[in-house]
């Protein structure tokens, strides 16, 4: 400021930085207007973070922030002093991936984040810089995503941005979050421990009280155990209760109410009366009460948070799966090679993967024989051959003998990094019975203030000696924790679970709906068959000869991932294709493109029977009737020829329809192959609703038509591009693993071991954790209703509210962690 005399009576008295927290030094004169009130900071790197909060519009950060920030420090590790490194390509790759042809996207992990405001100031402050469209910073667990066009604004600008309001961000790996879990865990621990050690030292000097007779027990030495218990409880108020008083001031201040918000309120009512009464020398003391209410709640907060960092860990390991280094072959077949970062692989690198080690990147073997363990990544159990030409995914283990991989795909492009996308959406939604949960804990703790308050008037009138310790007996007792906990941590052990036998949940609401399902609609192709169509049958219909047919359909089915499109490339193995120009797949139709010169049509018959401007083929239907996929080749000169391709339904694919007609489940397929094809791979699995020669528009609209029908849950599960306008259609949709990448994204669960008894395992182990959220539930609302009359009738003491308290909420946790055993197939 330029003229300090104006502002002397206001900051006369500051002696500490606004910003910081820390001292401020005699000899400074540093100011910043907030909210038209002249602030003092310590130095000046203070005074521009300030001036930067202030001029971009954020002051409401002071206002809602209940910790100091961390002392500033450097952004960037040693290392990396220089913040340009991370606009380049290559130190970007191990975590910015692109999301559009400018776009790009980081996932960073936080340091400095204290509280909620933290969390505000740094989305609204990054996401008002230009070019940045997408700021979002996870509390809980301290990762940050930002999306920006690299046109408008530069990686290190966006963390330089970060760091000019006193944070620091590095990019995301799991090690640095569990570094994070560790400090939470040593910091409750600690907490513990003084707690603990507090309330046995409490506990001698109030033992001698309880155990005197009336007289025995002289004033000064009263007085002394009184003072003596103060002493003692203080850290444990001061230190090992803080986090409590912390998130309820937070809490008030933000104009909600909290878990803590009633803890904190018994805690330091009992605290104070005690403290009053020692002071007077009259009155009951309670700190017996408070050390053990405190330690018994801390002790179940502990335990109830490494259940949940156990629960969560599943993406954190995955992430933990590559190793840091692969062995690269200089030039293959010689013999040298050298350790490489994995991040400096690129597409075409060979690597040499021994016995007992992790796969670096997804890959192809040219050259050895082995097999892999799949385990983390599909839930099979048994290894997998790997022989030439055979596929690696990055993340599995080379078991047997070494193989020679040449790479595909590398960082973000990875099947394992597909997959911990997927699992990390999950995460991030909240499913409605969790929100209802929230709800009704929201309302559940106004109802306990106010029976709170009113039991406290009525004792007082009644029993004024009893009041205070009834009042916070029931402010403890009956603190809706277990309410919060029995959803969340039921979902996050089941989706942890199901992870690990290979069903992958992408979505919050999936196993509850799930659960719920009734109605199971399947496609043939692809789920029911295994999907790898091989070529039975060629009629030629216009001169060419089967070799000339089949190359023309292949090569028109060059660019498709469709299963058939697969079968007739392989017939066409060993063949030079032509290129298929100006190539246009209609979805659920076929693919129209020019060849030789040459327009053609291939596809459905009816697709080309329009194309060609005649009627399909007369002997379409007899080829039709034997089973199997028939499609139809034709040009501008009419028909050329027709194709039947067979596929065999999966083994398990019976047993899971079975079992499902058995629990009273109706089944459907739905298919765009021919209706004799479809009906005869129903029949074989049982299933009497098969519908065949749909279109994907046909296949949503007859899904939403079951969706009418009354108490219908509709799940469906698919494979292939065609599946997924259906599986956004379902209610809940499951895809299989190795389907295209637009189906997983559109499906709530992934099969990824593409095994329909997954499934089977997966709907067992839905309804068993809709099962323990309704125990959970039931055994809240009982504890609440039960314990509540109690202490408002004075027969439940505050240490026993703190153990009733943290026993409940440890019962639901470990009544969740039972969703840990695998089911069994059946």
């Amino acid at each position: 400021m330029s003229s300090p005399e104006i502002a002397a009576e206001t900051i006369r008295d500051e002696q500490e930085c606004y910003h910081c927290g820390l001292p401020v030094p005699e000899q400074t004169r540093h100011y910043v207007m907030v909210d038209g009130t002249p602030r003092r900071m310590c130095c000046i790197g203070c005074e521009a973070v300030a001036q930067s909060i202030v001029d971009n519009g954020l002051t409401d950060y002071y206002r809602h922030r209940d910790a100091m920030p961390e002392p500033r420090k450097e952004a960037l590790p040693a290392e990396l002093q220089e913040l340009g490194l991370f606009d380049h390509p290559d130190f970007q790759k191990g975590f910015v991936q692109p999301v559009g042809e400018h776009e790009r996207e980081a996932s960073l992990i936080l340091e400095g984040i204290t509280c909620a405001a933290c969390v505000w100031l740094n989305e609204q402050h990054v996401a008002r810089l230009p070019g940045v469209s997408v700021a979002a910073v996870n509390y809980a667990t301290r990762r940050a995503r930002v999306r920006w066009d690299e046109r408008r604004i530069k990686l290190s600008e966006i963390l330089a941005a970060v760091q000019a309001v006193g944070y620091r961000a590095y990019p995301y790996d799991a090690e640095r979050s569990e570094q994070i879990g560790q400090r939470e865990r040593r910091s409750m621990l600690w907490r513990v421990f003084v707690a603990g050690f507090g309330m046995m030292q409490v506990m001698m000097y109030a033992f001698p009280s309880y155990i005197a007779k009336a007289g025995e027990l002289t004033g000064d030495i009263e007085a002394l155990m009184r003072w003596a218990s103060l002493l003692l409880t203080l850290p444990v108020v001061l230190y090992s209760a803080a986090p409590f008083f912390h998130r309820a001031l937070r809490d008030v201040k933000l104009r909600r109410l909290g878990m803590d918000v009633p803890v904190a309120l018994g805690i330091g009512s009992a605290f104070g009366a005690s403290v009053w009464a020692t002071l007077s020398g009259g009155g009951e003391v309670y700190f017996d009460s408070v050390t053990m209410f405190v330690f018994f709640l801390l002790c179940g907060r502990y335990l109830e948070m490494v259940a949940r960092q156990k629960a969560v860990r599943g993406v954190e390991e995955l992430g933990k799966v590559i190793p840091a280094f692969a062995e690269r072959i200089v030039a293959w077949p010689a013999p040298e090679s050298e350790r490489v970062p994995v991040s400096r692989l690129a597409r075409g690198d060979l690597l040499r993967v021994r016995p007992g080690e992790v796969v670096p990147a997804d890959g192809t073997v040219i050259d050895g024989r082995s097999e892999a363990n799949e385990a983390l990544l599909t839930g099979e159990s048994l290894p997998v051959p790997k022989v030439k030409d055979s596929p690696v995914t990055g993340g599995s283990i080379n078991i047997s003998s070494p193989l020679i991989i040449r790479v595909e795909h590398v960082g973000d492009s990875t099947r394992l990094a597909a997959i911990q996308r997927l699992m990390e959406r999950a995460a991030s939604e909240k499913p409605v019975i969790a929100q209802q949960s929230d709800r009704v804990a929201v309302v559940f703790i106004v109802v306990l203030l106010l029976l709170a308050a009113i039991t406290g008037v009525a004792w007082y009138f009644l029993d004024p000696a009893r009041a205070l310790w009834v009042f916070v007996s029931v402010l403890v007792v009956a603190c809706p924790c277990a309410l919060s906990l029995a959803t969340p941590t039921a979902l996050t052990v089941a989706t942890d679970t199901l992870a690990r036998i290979g069903v992958l949940v992408t979505r919050g609401h999936a196993i509850e709906t799930l659960a719920r399902a009734n109605r199971f609609v399947f496609d043939k192709t692809g789920t029911l068959t295994y999907g790898r169509m091989s070529l039975e049958e060629v009629h030629a219909l216009g001169g060419l000869g089967r070799d000339e047919l089949v190359t023309l359909a292949a090569a028109l089915e060059q660019g498709s991932e469709h299963p058939i499109a697969e079968g007739l490339r392989r017939a066409a193995e060993g063949r030079r294709l032509p290129a298929a120009e100006d190539a246009v797949a209609q979805t659920g139709q076929g693919v129209e493109g020019r060849v030789n010169g040459q327009r053609l049509w291939i596809g459905r018959p009816d697709f080309v029977a329009a194309q060609v401007g005649s009627p399909s083929p007369p002997n379409v239907s007899g080829l039709e009737a034997r089973g199997g996929s028939v499609v139809v080749l034709g040009g501008q000169t009419g028909w050329l020829g027709l194709f039947r391709l067979g596929d065999v339904p999966r083994r398990e694919a019976a047993g899971l329809a079975t079992r499902l007609a058995n629990d009273h489940h109706q089944l459907t397929v739905l298919s765009g192959d021919s209706a004799a094809a479809v009906e005869a791979v129903a029949s074989g699995l049982g299933i009497a609703d098969a519908r065949g020669g749909m279109t994907p528009q046909g296949k949503q609209t007859c899904i939403a038509s079951m969706q009418q029908e009354p108490g219908a849950v509709v799940a469906m599960i698919g494979d292939g591009v065609n599946d997924a306008p259906v599986l956004a259609q379902a209610h809940v949709s499951i895809a299989m693993g190795g389907g295209t990448e637009l189906a997983r994204n559109q499906a709530d669960i992934v099969l990824l071991s593409e095994n329909l008894a997954g499934l089977g395992r997966g709907i067992d182990l839905s309804r068993r954790t809709l099962n323990i959220i309704r125990q959970n539930l039931w055994w809240s609302f009982v504890y609440n209703f039960t314990s509540v009359p109690l202490a408002m009738a004075g027969l439940v003491t505050p240490w026993m509210a703190g153990i009733g308290m943290a026993g409940s909420s440890l019962l639901v946790v470990l009544n969740a962690l039972r969703l840990q055993r695998v089911p069994e197939a059946r």
